[in-house]
């Protein structure tokens, strides 16, 4: 069976978020697109070789030739569109941040869950090999109890009036859901559990957040601190963990495929983890493909979701940041 993609939006992360992997997997083709306005789905199609082009959203969601819904829409879409898609039976795979918080991820994982359909996020770093072995060795012992944890990603995003990370009324704007929501993931995926934030500061900037930094505490014992900014004198991502026995530190987290080195260094002896492997968006496409036709559980999915939406949430409200597009 070939999984037929249909891609909502036709949006910048598309090409290299499904159409490049797509060509180089035989589980799917790229079969159909739909954007707000028509004539920029058949720009998009003409220059990307999509054979067809959806009148609207509704139709691409119900189109019969469709399998997987794409999901890159701005944020405020994510509930509806996702919800129309499963209910026409169709797998959807979200773009990050998930939804608006975290009772529009319940309702989402909920209409999933009814219709026995996959509803992925796409955490596309998580599905690397570098940060599948981070998890790995941090769940090990090998480093001992964990006891402290930062994670940071800052990217600049110089404003534009039509910058989407720039617009709160679309409910993606803001470093901590566009850049800080891999931080938090990256953070509980180390830990292994559920946090609870003991301290956060938002800089507000034309309505977003510009900057978030917070602090985490596990119920593991584990202490973890994540900063995220899109106002930053260069391209930032690290993630540091330390144990009572050891620590790593990766470069990179978020794209190892670009340059990236893990190192690791336990009771005095330091060691290099390989940084190779699928890059990181081919790697989540296989992964759709292993849960579609061969039944593996999502990794990004679900209560997990639930829980990261749920860890943004609080760090807002612990930073005192009111986000009014939030009911």
């Amino acid at each position: 069976m070939t999984i037929r993609i249909g891609i909502l939006g036709a949006a910048r992360i598309a090409p290299k978020a499904v159409i490049v992997p797509a060509h180089d997997n035989p589980d799917f083709e790229i079969v159909a697109v739909a954007a707000r306005d028509k004539s920029r789905a058949q720009a998009f199609a003409a220059k990307h070789g999509i054979p067809q082009v959806a009148d609207s959203y509704a139709e691409l969601v119900t189109h019969p030739d469709v399998d997987l819904v794409y999901l890159a829409l701005p944020t405020a879409a994510h509930r509806p569109w996702s919800m129309a898609a499963l209910k026409a039976g169709k797998a959807v795979l979200c773009e990050k941040p998930f939804a608006l918080d975290a009772g529009e991820a319940r309702a989402m994982v909920q209409a999933a869950d009814i219709t026995r359909r996959p509803l992925i996020e796409a955490f596309h770093y998580r599905y690397h090999a570098v940060m599948r072995r981070a998890v790995e060795i941090a769940a090990s012992g090998e480093m001992g109890r964990l006891v402290e944890a930062e994670a940071v990603f800052n990217v600049e995003i110089p404003y534009s009036p039509t910058e989407l990370r720039w617009l709160p009324d679309q409910g993606g704007g803001g470093a901590l859901m566009d850049l800080g929501c891999y931080c938090v993931h990256a953070l509980r995926s180390i830990a292994g559990c559920e946090p609870a934030v003991t301290r956060a500061a938002c800089r507000v900037v034309l309505g977003v957040d510009e900057t978030t930094t917070a602090e985490l505490s596990f119920p593991n014992g584990l202490q973890a601190r994540l900063h995220t900014s899109m106002k930053a004198p260069a391209y930032l991502a690290t993630l540091h963990v330390r144990g009572e026995k050891g620590s790593f530190s990766i470069t990179n987290f978020l794209a190892p495929q670009m340059g990236s080195r893990f190192t690791v260094e336990v009771e005095g002896r330091t060691r290099e983890e390989e940084t190779g492997g699928l890059p990181t968006y081919h790697a989540q496409l296989a992964h759709v493909g292993d849960v579609m036709l061969r039944g593996v559980t999502p990794l990004t999915a679900g209560a997990d979701a639930i829980a990261n939406m749920a860890c943004i949430d609080a760090i807002y409200n612990a930073g005192g940041y009111y986000r009014s597009w939030v009911a």
